[in-house]
This record gives structure tokens, C-alpha cells and sequence, in this order.
């Protein structure tokens, strides 16, 4: 699975130790920026991460800011994405089975590393239940056609 990453400066350092741990995990990463703690603007990497997932070219998004909402709402302007901001597993385990979400979002502002790692586990580990939850998201998915 590949993953393609992207973090503002606000979420930098926690970007940089998802990456460092899905590589250990074997997990083929694709880094599309930031790559330093210079102030910069989070909806140009959110845009980045999920113009790669709705094409593509990523099978999942990971995107981290300093509280993750900024970045979210950016990836979610892309068609095709499902991004879910998660500071715990519970959540991280619901927008898998339920939205079938392909981007996960992260503040790191808010959520520790630990925590941070859980919910990437989790997130990653999860697969869409389907059935009447299929229905739901195709609905969701015909809002972008209005």
C-alpha cells in the first residue's frame, strides 16, 4: 500500500515521525511536503495528498497540521476524498468501516505521538464494511456532482 504524506510546518515533526514509521512498517511512502519547519500554507499540501489519492497515484492520504482542521477541509475540496480528522482510535476505526475515508488527518498541535501512531494503525488496518454504509457514502459522493 502507498501512502503519500503531507504536513504544513505546524505538523512537521509529527509528519516526519508517520513517515519514519511506515516505512518500518514497510509501507511505500510518498513525502509531498513540507520538508522544513518554514512557515507555510497547509492547503497547498492538503490538495497535494489528495490530488495523488482521487488520482491514483497514493492508495491513502496522511496529512497533519496544527490541529488538523485546516488541512482537512482543504483535502476534502478535492472529488473523490473522504478525509477524516481523528485524535483517537475510535474514530480512526469509524471513518474506515463507515466513510470509507482514504484520507486521515492529524493536528499536531493536539494529538501526541503515541496517540498520533495508534490512530494510523488503526486507520490503516480497518476495511470499509460496505452494505448499507456503501449507500450512504455513494450518497455522499453525489453531493460532488450537484
Amino acid at each position: 500500500m502507498k501512502i503519500a504524506l503531507g504536513a504544513d510546518h505546524g505538523g512537521f515533526q509529527l509528519k516526519e515521525t508517520i513517515k519514519a514509521w511506515l516505512v518500518e512498517q514497510g509501507y511505500e511512502t510518498e513525502d509531498k511536503g513540507t520538508y522544513d519547519e518554514a512557515s507555510c500554507d497547509y492547503p497547498d499540501f492538503g490538495e497535494a495528498v489528495a490530488r495523488d489519492v482521487a488520482a491514483g497515484k497514493a492508495d491513502r492520504g496522511i496529512l497533519v497540521c496544527g490541529t488538523g482542521i485546516g488541512i482537512s477541509i482543504s483535502a476534502n475540496k478535492v472529488r473523490g476524498i473522504r478525509a477524516a480528522l481523528c485524535g483517537d482510535t475510535f474514530s480512526a476505526r469509524m471513518c474506515r468501516l463507515h466513510n470509507d475515508a482514504n484520507v486521515l488527518a492529524l493536528g499536531q498541535r493536539v494529538t501526541g505521538a503515541g496517540l498520533a501512531l495508534d490512530i494510523v494503525e488503526i486507520w490503516l488496518h480497518t476495511d470499509f464494511e460496505g452494505g448499507r454504509h456503501k449507500t450512504r457514502v455513494d450518497k455522499i459522493m453525489k453531493i460532488e456532482e450537484a
